[in-house]
């Protein structure tokens, strides 16, 4: 780090003596090399004649300085990659700039895809049978951006002398005009299979070769397809490898194919174009066979769904409900046989119909174009927090804070007494939907391979899961003389009720937690803190409960506060994210004229250290609250797209290229402060304290 912030200051006092040459063009027109701003770029060819009707190859290389890049056709996250206009004479035509494979170049938060060291891109020419021998110039004006904790845009003015001579033996490229071209993405082998399963979250990618892969890397040619910063999981198969990619938080719709690079070495990569194909890939632990998604048959996938059902009982969030179903239970050992037996088949029942309700809306949205997957209500801030308000209420009745009876969760008290059968029924729809954010082992291979499949599959797959979280109790309701293992009623039910409070306090925290990350980094913890207003309203409920028992103005007063515990925690500011004016000359002389302090934010849409200052820095709400506190006058100066006024004012402030930050003092006679190229929060509130007086 000591060395990289080395080099950083010492390009930064180059940079000072060149404040215009990013807008130099270098070069007079010849192949080069010429040397530009921590590169050199030339032109090179194959050979220096071409036969009419025949072709040539040639290419446009880059040497670049330790640390810098250029960019591959997709940049990733911030960039752009190089350009090259041609002027060429008549009977001469040039491709398009050829992209070799390229690399990962990774600046926490955001990912480049790019270039190191050297690069070369192929350029093939083609000369019309009619082109006349003799000698032609081929004209190139090239621009591109390097960058590394700056970026700089560079242009320049190249070109190839050739002779066009009937009958030239062709000639074969050579050195790293050679290598670019051994370097490019081929189509995949014809014996090849290459399938794109597209979820709500991820695509996964599943390529046969015949033989197994230990890595791969994926590429996207259009931008916003995925996160491409976030890690690709790579599973290695016995004849190929599936690689599975986070799908952008953006990307609303599911294209209808997906075009990358899927590259598998440094030397070896292949371009193709996928149809997508919806559904949902559970992630394997190791190699799995290939040929099919999941590897599994639909037999072996109902066994786990059932076997998953069963264990998902004693998940913390599952148990409490199971308890006290068996605490029921073992009161009412005394009723007639078949009404047991009629309490455990609704129960049963109740449970199938909630699952069957969520099977239908997961169909309902695939076949609408839309992705979801288990626990796919967990995506809804509503229901996050009704569920987990209405858990943490159950956890206070438990804990003994008051008696609630267990008519609203379980066949106890009075629903199961008066409405039995509904009692049951209910009751099976409550464990449902706590077991939403569970996924208990066997599952997830299950329900990755169900929703993947028709919906006759799809359908048994969860109905084998409801009827494995309802088997316990319909055993027992079946045979009640099973219940004599347990112990006879008494202060021990009391106290074990009690502490099945504990695992409903754990899932409401760890909902809160989820209730967070629903938004953005910037307001997840407002969010939270909301809803946890709202769990100390409904605790404010349930001591009313407890302190006038049996009453309606209890029940009432009990009812508003839940419903003020809900809609505070879906409470939702306005955003407080400050609005930034166009850079403009008159705009900054208005600004220091009226005696107001001035930020200006020199940046640009492929400077990728200017996407992670943004981000981590000037959006924070630390800063955003010291800019309005101060008043600062802020100033966006977008250098996108060449402004010369924006390029003026750059090299007033000796500097070259971007990110640059500077504060204009309140005070007209103070002198600009330009802050460094990498901000941090304490540097920034630093200097807003130390120029808006």
């Amino acid at each position: 780090m000591k060395t990289r912030s080395l080099f950083a200051a010492v390009c930064f006092l180059f940079l000072l003596t060149t404040a215009h040459a990013q807008f130099q063009t270098v070069g007079d027109g010849g192949p080069g090399p010429v040397k530009a701003q921590h590169l050199t770029v030339q032109l090179v060819s194959a050979s220096p004649a071409i036969t009419p009707g025949g072709t040539l190859q040639a290419g446009l290389a880059f040497t670049l300085d330790p640390h810098w890049h250029v960019y591959w056709v997709n940049a990733g996250d911030a960039g752009e990659p190089p350009k090259i206009t041609w002027t060429l004479p008549t009977g001469i035509t040039a491709g398009d700039l050829q992209f070799p494979i390229p690399s990962r170049l990774p600046n926490e938060p955001l990912m480049d895809f790019g270039y190191e060291n050297s690069v070369t891109f192929p350029i093939l020419f083609t000369a019309e049978k009619s082109l006349k021998t003799g000698k032609i110039h081929l004209d190139a004006k090239v621009s591109w951006l390097v960058c590394a904790r700056v970026c700089i845009p560079g242009r320049a003015h190249l070109g190839l002398d050739l002779n066009v001579t009937p009958g030239a033996t062709p000639t074969q490229p050579t050195g790293a005009l050679a290598d670019a071209i051994h370097l490019l993405p081929q189509p995949p082998p014809a014996d090849a299979k290459l399938t794109v399963m597209g979820g709500k979250s991820y695509f996964v990618l599943t390529l046969i070769t015949g033989h197994k892969e230990t890595t791969a890397e994926f590429y996207p040619f259009d931008q916003n397809q995925i996160v491409n910063a976030a890690p690709q999981t790579v599973e290695p198969l016995s004849n190929g490898v599936r690689l599975r990619i986070q799908r952008a938080p953006d990307l609303t719709t599911l294209p209808a194919q997906l075009h990358g690079l899927i590259k598998l070495s440094s030397t070896k990569a292949y371009d193709f174009t996928a149809p997508i194909t919806p559904g949902e890939v559970a992630p394997a632990a190791g190699t799995k066979p290939a040929g099919n998604a999941s590897g599994l048959t639909t037999i072996t996938a109902i066994g786990l769904a059932f076997l998953g059902g069963i264990i998902l009982n004693l998940m913390p969030c599952v148990f409490p409900v199971l308890f006290l179903k068996g605490l029921a239970l073992v009161q009412s050992s005394s009723e007639e046989r078949s009404r047991l037996r009629s309490h455990g088949l609704i129960y049963t029942l109740g449970i199938l119909v909630s699952f069957w309700i969520i099977v239908a809306v997961l169909l309902g949205l695939r076949a609408g174009g839309a992705q979801a997957g288990w626990g796919f209500q967990l995506q809804s801030p509503v229901f996050i927090a009704v569920l987990s308000l209405g858990l943490f209420f159950f956890a206070l009745s438990l804990a003994g804070q008051f008696e609630l009876g267990l008519s609203l969760t379980s066949v106890g008290g009075e629903l199961a007494q008066k409405q039995g059968f509904a009692g049951s029924f209910f009751t099976g729809v409550l464990a449902t939907i706590v077991a939403t954010p569970c996924t208990a082992p066997l599952m997830g291979a299950a329900i990755g391979f169900a929703l993947a499949q028709p919906a006759g599959i799809t359908f048994a797959v969860f109905t084998a899961l409801g009827l494995g979280l309802a088997t316990p109790y319909l055993l027992l309701s079946f045979q009640p003389a099973w219940t004599r293992i347990l112990p006879r009623p008494g202060q021990w039910m009391e106290t074990l009720k009690q502490l099945t409070a504990v695992p409903l306090f754990l899932t409401a925290i760890w909902l809160a937690w989820l209730f967070g990350r629903l938004y953005s980094p910037a307001s997840s913890l407002d969010h939270m803190a909301y809803l946890l207003i709202g769990f100390l309203l409904v605790a404010i409920a349930g001591w009313t409960l407890a302190r006038w028992p049996a009453r309606w103005g209890s029940a009432i007063a009990a009812v508003v506060l839940g419903a003020l515990a809900v809609a505070m925690s879906l409470y939702s500011p306005k955003d407080t994210t400050l609005v930034w004016q166009p850079y403009s000359q008159q705009a900054l002389d208005q600004a220091r004229a009226a005696g107001h302090p001035v930020f200006i934010d020199f940046t640009a849409a492929w400077c990728l250290s200017c996407q992670v200052n943004e981000r981590l820095v000037l959006r924070s709400a630390d800063v955003q609250h010291e800019l309005a506190e101060h008043k600062l006058t802020l100033l966006r100066a977008d250098w996108t797209q060449y402004d010369p006024e924006i390029t003026k004012e750059l090299a007033s402030l000796n500097r070259s290229g971007v990110p640059t930050y500077v504060i204009y003092p309140a005070n007209q006679n103070a002198p600009a402060d330009v802050l460094p190229e990498l901000l941090t929060k304490d540097l920034v509130l630093a200097a807003i304290d130390r120029d808006a007086h």
